[in-house]
């Protein structure tokens, strides 16, 4: 099989503060930005990289789901356990220096992990945990 990843969801709550997040901080691209029924629908993705994005859309618009399918996302979020994504990056330092200085969230500065990896952390402005992995 010849598989690849096109895209992946990450809620948001507040689509202008997520657009500032990705473009402005982590400098992706917006590849779409589509408003219905008073929702918002943001697709990003890191320049030079056409086939992979992110997609930032409103939690709970899916219509099968109950009220209280609804509250449990919100509370997920809020807790910053609902969405997670991890990216990579040869300058792991600069980057994490990049995102505190714009104000990011940090759950975790660089730090070598047990199996094998560097990484940090942060959360996005919905609250979605983003990890970032040093490579080589």
């Amino acid at each position: 099989m010849d598989l690849t990843i096109h895209a992946t969801f990450l809620p948001q709550n507040d689509p202008d503060a997520a657009l500032a997040f990705y473009r402005d901080i982590l400098g992706f691209e917006v590849r779409n930005d589509v408003g219905y029924g008073g929702m918002r629908w943001i697709t990003v993705g890191p320049p030079g990289q056409p086939g992979t994005s992110i997609v930032l859309y409103p939690p709970g618009a899916d219509p099968g789901i109950t009220d209280e399918e609804r509250r449990t996302i919100a509370e997920m979020m809020a807790k910053g356990t609902y969405g997670i994504i991890t990216l990579a990056t040869k300058d792991l330092d600069g980057v994490f220096d990049r995102l505190q200085a714009n104000g990011a969230e940090v759950v975790q500065e660089p730090t070598e992990q047990p199996y094998g990896i560097r990484d940090c952390a942060f959360r996005d402005p919905a609250g979605n945990l983003i990890r970032i992995n040093q490579t080589r």
